[in-house]
């Protein structure tokens, strides 16, 4: 697949290191020659210098042959102009990245996808949809979807009074052959391990488990987390992000938002109407407690500062709030989540990159999404035809030992597969892998 990017910022970079992996052809546009030689000595893409509004910067980009066209500077009229003229020069799929609410309502996307634009996707809107779900399933510190929900894989720590703390898998009674969840992996520190029969859980361990999205409860009871509802929510910072989780959480919460500029706070109450705004310092902690910290069920920093979000969450979480988030903007940053007690780190950037992912189709794999911290992706291929994968049960694959299969959706039929189960042309079939295992699930699934 040819596909070009216009950006070479932290989107369209985690973009092209993504697709690079893939063996697809990427040309990466940008202004900034510094960006594009980094971009180029670390991935295998072709750049060029350029405007990508430029109809000439296009042509050198060979958009023209382009099945792919991903716009995502961080000037969203640069984004759409450059979409449009990709479109009618006949690139195939043009996406634009856009935080404008006007254009991410019904009538707007439709109005905007008049002109020739594919696909519009918003940073901002897909990390606030993420804080919202995890708001609402607050013991979890990492929630994904497939297929529209039709999977959910959850991450979750396990606490000093944890039942599983001590045990060996194979010791824990109904963890096998369960036909609600599936254990896929087990972050330790930095390390990140395959879950097998003689794999003992530890105090801390950071654990993930797909399962359909109405048997979440049973994750949380099996891991002996007491069900938490989240009441009262404070919000640190009045960005943006912070206006567009406000207005998600406004109606369900009682959401408290705590902002240093007056002016800010003035043009926050125009906008949320069910939402209590505060004007001081975010970063004097007694002003948050007399606003009613310790009494918070979530606290959400989402200021500028990744540092300043960091310490505000450690900070509430010794207040005893129970939920912490954090926005960040230096990506590298995501990798140490789980080590540092912030249950989760958002990073807007990040999010749109791996929601880009799904609409890029190579061959047989569908999706990958990346984990926190993890050394590892969580792949969703599809079978798309009979081969050895379909002509055994999954005990007799020889499966990479690096590698697991987590979960199975088949038509409306979701599964969670044992070693008996057996799969068919058309599955949608969901692998947890390490790196070293990719190159023989490519050749298992091709």
């Amino acid at each position: 697949m040819n596909i070009v990017i216009a950006g070479a910022g932290d989107v369209g970079f985690h973009l092209a290191e993504l697709l690079a992996t893939e063996n697809q052809n990427i040309v990466l546009i940008d202004n900034d020659q510094d960006v594009l030689d980094y971009a180029g000595s670390h991935l295998d893409v072709l750049t060029v210098r350029g405007d990508a509004t430029s109809i000439a910067t296009l042509e050198t980009a060979r958009v023209r042959n382009a099945d792919l066209l991903l716009a995502v500077t961080t000037s969203e009229q640069t984004n759409m102009m450059s979409a449009i003229l990709s479109k009618k020069m006949g690139a195939g799929r043009v996406i634009a990245r856009v935080d404008n609410e006007e254009y991410l309502d019904c009538d707007g996307t439709e109005t905007i996808c008049s002109l020739g634009i594919d696909q519009l996707i918003s940073p901002r809107q897909l990390a606030s949809l993420e804080i919202e779900r995890l708001i609402k399933k607050c013991s979890f510190t990492d929630i994904y979807e497939f297929e529209r929900g039709k999977l959910s894989l959850v991450g979750i720590t396990l606490a000093n009074d944890s039942p599983l703390v001590g045990k060996q898998l194979q010791e824990v009674e109904g963890l096998n052959n369960r036909e609600e969840m599936q254990l896929i992996a087990i972050l330790r520190g930095h390390q990140t391990i395959i879950p097998r029969g003689n794999t003992e859980l530890r105090r801390h361990d950071h654990i993930y488990f797909i399962s359909r999205p109405e048997n979440t409860n049973l994750v949380e009871h099996f891991v002996g987390k007491k069900p938490r509802t989240v009441v009262n929510a404070m919000i640190m910072g009045g960005t943006d992000l912070a206006i567009a989780t406000a207005r998600r959480l406004q109606h369900d919460y009682n959401v408290t938002i705590v902002e240093n500029s007056k002016k800010r706070c003035q043009h926050i109450t125009e906008l949320l109407d069910n939402v209590l705004v505060v004007n001081g310092d975010y970063t004097n902690f007694d002003l948050l407690e007399e606003e009613g910290l310790s009494k918070m069920d979530a606290f959400m920093a989402l200021t500028e500062n990744s540092e300043t979000n960091i310490i505000a969450c450690l900070t509430a979480h010794n207040h005893g709030v129970y939920k912490t988030i954090a926005q960040v903007e230096n990506k590298e940053y995501i990798h140490i989540s789980q080590n540092i007690g912030v249950d989760t780190l958002i990073n807007k950037k990040l999010l749109a990159a791996n929601d880009i992912f799904r609409y890029v189709r190579k061959g047989n794999v569908e999706a990958i999404t990346s984990l926190q911290g993890v050394d590892a992706e969580v792949i969703e291929y599809v079978i798309t035809k009979s081969n050895r994968l379909t002509k055994l049960p999954l005990k007799d694959l020889h499966f990479p030992s690096t590698a697991l299969i987590g979960g199975v959706i088949r038509g409306d039929e979701t599964i969670i597969p044992n070693g008996s189960s057996q799969l068919q042309l058309g599955d949608r079939v969901i692998v947890f892998a390490k790196p070293e295992a990719l190159r023989r699930l490519e050749q298992l699934f091709r």
